[in-house]
């Protein structure tokens, strides 16, 4: 691959992860799950690329997520979020919360509707991005920081792009039915090796995975243990409270997730602002997403109690949001200010851009969504 080269500093501690994961293969008989692989990549301590110091959003990072497209897109969440507060409680909770711009744009714009937000609560593993959010959110008195789920809670779950970063097992189906694909060291190198399927994998697989046995050899896909985990617990928490989780990321339902003609998985990796597949390139300096199944994160978060109020694209959510009217607070004729905004809107609906790929489910309890987005419901194609 052609990409761009890492500082010394940084390729000195992709080397020390490397180091730390062979170690761990060593540890366990020379193979680990590539779930465990990913984790370790994304969250080991000071070295992995969630919790070590790289940059990872905007310009000088690896992507650009929606927030940092454009202040509409928080202004659109901020209007659905003022409407489940006023049936719930004035407190939002949001995991992953990058460089802190979505919440800034969400707390401007209901201080600008009047909307009081008692609470602003952020859950983030990575120290580097949680040192952006409190510079960013320093004129915000109402955010704290917490270093888990609470117990309970009330009010909005905002998670944008937090699905498609958790670890996923890798499985495929060969001549000798379905194996999962574990982590080794070949050569000096990482190499995938199938192993067994453990029990707890197989029911998920089975689960998880519609018509499983018809896929043909060969076929390589995911399982998303670790995300349906987290539905569960803020299906969990919303079941004890009242409120409603929105869920923002790039995927399918299950039945158009494990399509045949999708048989080498969804796995992609994301360094400098360039795409590719190979998840043993320098761990801990590129970030490792798999799309979301979001059939089963509803089946999850309603498992554990939970409502699907809501499934949709992300174009047909910001629209229903009132987007377009938020768009139209800059006067198309005044060029200089409308043209790059209405271009950014352009790319979060555009079904070529961001529009159609990026679903929005939305799981609560005792709450309802405003009558634009229930009507716009899609849950029946999950």
């Amino acid at each position: 691959m052609s990409l761009p080269a890492p500082s010394a500093d940084a390729l000195a501690a992709s080397h020390a992860l490397q180091h730390r994961i062979a170690a761990d293969i060593a540890r366990h008989g020379g193979a680990i799950p590539f779930a465990s692989f990913m984790e370790q990549a994304l969250y080991a301590p000071d070295l992995g690329y969630y919790s070590g110091g790289a940059a990872k959003l905007g310009k000088d990072g690896d992507f650009t997520t929606a927030p940092e497209m454009s202040p509409l897109f928080g202004a659109a969440l901020a209007q659905v979020a003022a409407a489940i507060m006023a049936q719930s409680a004035p407190h939002i909770l949001e995991f992953g919360a990058g460089t802190g711009k979505l919440a800034r744009d969400v707390l401007t714009e209901l201080a600008a509707q009047g909307v009081t937000v008692e609470r602003y609560a952020i859950v983030e593993l990575s120290g580097e991005l949680r040192a952006r959010q409190q510079e960013a959110l320093r004129d915000f008195p109402q955010v704290t920081w917490l270093d888990g789920i609470p117990e309970r809670f009330d009010g909005v779950i905002l998670g944008n792009e937090v699905l498609d970063a958790m670890p996923v097992h890798l499985v495929m189906k060969t001549d000798d039915g379905w194996r999962e694909l574990h982590v080794t060291v070949a050569d000096g190198r990482f190499a995938y090796q199938p192993a067994a399927l453990a029990p707890v994998l197989a029911a998920q697989l089975a689960s998880q995975v519609p018509e499983a046995d018809q896929l043909p050899p060969g076929y390589v896909t995911e399982l998303h243990g670790t995300a349906c985990g987290f539905m569960g617990s803020v299906g969990a928490l919303l079941a004890r409270g009242k409120g409603a989780a929105i869920l923002l990321d790039y995927g399918f339902p299950g039945h158009e997730f494990y399509h045949p003609d999708r048989a080498t998985g969804t796995l992609m990796c994301h360094y400098r602002h360039h795409a590719h597949d190979d998840p043993f390139y320098l761990p801990g300096l590129q970030d490792i997403t798999a799309h979301v199944d979001f059939t089963a994160m509803a089946l999850a978060a309603q498992d554990a109690g939970a409502d699907v109020l809501a499934y949709m694209s992300q174009a047909t959510f910001l629209l229903g949001a009132g987007i377009g009217e938020l768009l139209l607070r800059t006067d198309p004729a005044d060029a200089m200010r409308y043209l790059p905004q209405a271009n950014a809107v352009h790319k979060l609906l555009s079904p070529a851009e961001m529009g159609e790929l990026f679903k929005v489910l939305v799981v609560g309890k005792d709450v309802e969504l405003p009558a634009a987005l229930a009507a716009s419901d899609r849950a029946h194609r999950l």
